[in-house]
């Protein structure tokens, strides 16, 4: 057996040591300590969580919880009125409804989806959401809210709601909402532009003035159960008020933005115009646009309807679709109405021609490097030292020697061409920007371009560049630079800071901003724009003025014309344009006209002294006698206006007329007039010969208009008479000796029917070539 080894006096230490260790009170504590130390970092850590949940998390399950309890219910805000001038309602918001299905609900209630699809579909038709379109929003089966229908009228609304209570339906809503309405239709459309599903603007001033006009939407906010429906017994609803948007007033006038329209739109029949026609009308003193407007236009009540797209116009823009286009789906149509939308006047630029000597003649005279003493020669061409390109006048045979009234007349090239090389280049440039020219204009619209320039150095590095700028020729502007830089030089040398708002109304009437017009700088001196208003008002009242089509009755009307090459066409397509401003001595409003791409075979010399003058004329004398600017006629613009020639004795109605400077044809034997054509107050032309009857009166029977386009003043008025129709004339004195003075509008278009004795209005150009025609 083996025995132990006795203990050594350390291992009794040891042993001793291990009996501690090991003793019950010990092995408690330590556990116990372990434990605290465990417990003690899970209470941390509860209380990080609990730290987290009730203050850094808080508002997130806050959130949540109030989700799950209530449900919320938007309240739309009322956009803002959109207002004229003169307070004429262009664009304002009426009540709607929106109808809005629940996925959710339908599950709930054990609803026919398929029955409510199909029946709301054939209720409204095109109104709302297809039977297609609603089915694949049943089955987001988690939805409280799906919209089948924005934007129903009432009575159309009234119907759904009859729909949904004859079936006692839980899973279809109406909501009030709002729509926008455009009272005018398609008047200043792409000024006004329109909204979107969301009542968002897209275009136009909708879309520039967004967050002034669109409010901030409220909500009513309900108590909810388990299943998410309404808790009708516990009256819980919190109201959060809409602030409906602010109201704005702009410087349009409907009126005059009318008058603009409706001349534009007779231009385009008349000139056979393929691309449309744009205008703009100033305030020559404060930068106010009166009117603007690209034509064709569209109603912003409908502005996605493609049907009112031409044929021919979405044939052309299908040529125009790119290959990344085509295979993002967009089409011809698409492309079509996107450039109806647009308001050109603002965002297409264009070669100016002949009306940007206006901007080279006041800056020669306001550098003084130019006199009305001085005297320009043209030959028909200009040749620059090492230049190899020759430049020509319109008339190629040439001005002859011309004093400078004459060489804006004749809108002379070559002369022009002096008048830049005398400016040099350094100075033309300093005036280009001087006027604006080089910068956008600021003017609060959406989509505003600059025009395409020569980089400095490259204008500086010779005089090419100059001599064809100094004409209007191989650089772009926009429409608003032009008529903003012209207004400057007509005003007394004024650059202005063209404008749109006038001013922003709130709900309750208060108005929160008016705009003031705004001086950019002094651009040219006062001598120098009263000089040339002088001189531009003898282009339209010279006998060899290419804007004497311009000319208006009554009025001094200064202006410019102007035939701009399409720059990048190869098919020799221009825009023709004239410019002019009225009274030429205290100048009120400017206008300007452009017609894209007129048919030579419109019958008038492809110009702006034969297109687009007579359209300002047009124009401009509708609107003066709008302003109540009052006319001062000369002797040879005295209309006649009818007598009451009933009741008279023969003898004492034929002194009477005559006495007017007209002739009367008697039908009938009696003694006594009886009846009379044209009838009281009308206005006709000196020399006419109207009707008077002594026995019976004027017939009955309507007449139909004839084509009287293209024909001299004498046979004109002869056609007319011949069917008892009478002739009144605006634009260049009637002329019955010179063949070139033609008719080139009528107020009745050929074919209408009208009553025996009426009064055709009828525009007289002179179309004499050896003034109009070229690029002048």
């Amino acid at each position: 057996m083996k025995q132990d080894k006795p203990l050594t006096k350390l291992d009794e230490i040891r042993e001793s040591k291990r009996k501690k260790r090991n003793r019950p009170g010990k092995q408690v504590l330590r556990r116990t300590t372990v434990l605290l130390i465990i417990f003690g970092a899970l209470f941390v850590r509860a209380g990080f969580q609990l730290f987290d949940l009730q203050y850094v998390r808080a508002d997130e399950f806050e959130r949540m919880a109030i989700n799950q309890q209530t449900r919320e219910v938007d309240i739309p805000a009322a956009r803002g009125t959109i207002y004229d001038t003169n307070g004429k309602l262009l664009a304002q918001s009426a009540t709607a409804y929106t109808v809005f299905i629940s996925p959710k609900e339908l599950i709930t209630y054990e609803e026919d989806k398929t029955f409510i699809a199909r029946s709301l579909a054939d209720l409204w038709g095109e109104a709302g959401n297809s039977y297609e379109q609603i089915i694949p929003k049943w089955d987001k089966t988690t939805s409280w809210y799906e919209k089948v229908a924005v934007r129903l009228e009432p009575e159309l609304t009234a119907k759904v709601r009859s729909f949904i209570a004859e079936n006692k339906l839980k899973s279809v809503h109406i909501a009030e909402d709002s729509k926008r309405y455009y009272p005018a239709r398609s008047l200043a459309s792409q000024l006004l532009g329109f909204v979107g599903d969301e009542n968002t603007g897209l275009s136009g001033l909708e879309a520039y003035y967004e967050s002034t006009l669109r409010g901030i939407g409220g909500s009513t906010v309900r108590a909810t159960n388990a299943a998410g429906t309404d808790m009708i017994d516990l009256q819980y609803e919190n109201y959060y008020d809409a602030a409906d948007g602010n109201a704005i007033a702009i410087t349009i006038d409907s009126t005059l933005q009318y008058y603009l329209e409706k001349h534009l739109s007779r231009a385009i029949i008349d000139n056979k115009v393929k691309n449309g026609a744009m205008g703009i009308m100033m305030d020559v003193n404060t930068g106010a646009v009166l009117a603007a407007a690209t034509l064709p236009d569209f109603d912003p009540n409908k502005f996605s309807d493609s049907s009112i797209i031409p044929e021919e116009t979405i044939t052309r823009y299908e040529g125009t679709l790119t290959d990344k286009e085509r295979e993002a789906g967009v089409s011809a149509q698409t492309k079509a109405l996107q450039a109806l939308w647009k308001s050109r006047t603002f965002s297409d630029t264009y070669e100016p021609g002949s009306t940007f000597k206006i901007i080279t003649l006041a800056a020669a005279l306001d550098a003084g490097v130019i006199s009305v003493n001085d005297t320009f020669f043209c030959g028909g061409s200009y040749s620059l030292p090492g230049d190899p390109d020759v430049r020509h006048c319109w008339k190629h045979s040439g001005h002859g020697s011309q004093t400078l009234y004459e060489a804006a007349q004749h809108s002379c090239n070559v002369a022009f061409i002096q008048i830049g090389m005398k400016l040099g280049a350094k100075g033309f440039y300093d005036y280009i920007k001087a006027l604006g020219l080089q910068d956008k204009t600021g003017i609060d619209f959406i989509g505003e371009e600059n025009g395409l320039w020569w980089p400095e150095s490259d204008f500086y590095a010779s005089n090419s560049s100059l001599a064809s700028a100094s004409f209007g020729q191989t650089f772009n502007i926009t429409p608003i630079q032009l008529i903003t830089a012209v207004s400057a030089i007509a005003n007394g040398g004024n650059l202005m800071k063209p404008y749109l708002l006038k001013n922003i109304t709130a709900s309750d009437g208060t108005i929160l901003k008016e705009n003031k017009p705004t001086v950019v700088r002094q651009a040219v001196s006062e001598e120098v724009s009263v000089l040339v208003r002088d001189i531009l008002e003898t282009v339209v009242s010279a006998p060899s003025g290419t804007g004497k089509n311009a000319r208006v009755a009554g009025y001094r009307v200064a202006g410019k014309t102007g035939t701009g090459e399409k720059i990048g066409q190869a098919s020799n397509e221009y825009v023709v344009s004239f410019i002019g401003f009225a009274p030429a001595d205290d100048p009120k409003i400017a206008v300007l006209v452009l017609l894209d791409s007129p048919d030579r075979t419109a019958g008038n010399a492809v110009s702006g002294g034969a297109m687009a003058a007579p359209v300002v004329s047009s124009v401009l004398a509708d609107s003066l006698d709008y302003l109540g600017i009052p006319p001062n006629f000369t002797s040879e613009e005295i209309s006649v206006t009818m007598p009451n020639a009933k009741g008279m004795n023969i003898s004492e109605a034929n002194a009477k007329i005559q006495g007017l400077g007209i002739t009367a044809r008697i039908y009938g034997n009696g003694s006594t007039v009886t009846d009379q054509v044209p009838a009281v107050n009308e206005e006709l032309d000196p020399g006419s010969q109207v009707i008077l009857y002594t026995e019976s009166g004027k017939p009955s029977e309507l007449v139909e208009v004839p084509n009287i386009f293209g024909l001299t003043y004498t046979r004109a008025r002869g056609e007319l008479e011949a069917i008892g129709l009478f002739i009144k004339t605006v634009g260049v004195n009637p002329d019955g000796a010179k063949s070139t003075i033609i008719t080139a509008r009528q107020s009745f278009d050929p074919g209408t029917e009208v009553a025996y004795g009426t009064v055709v209005i009828v525009t007289l150009i002179d179309n004499d070539p050896n003034v109009l025609e070229g690029r002048g």
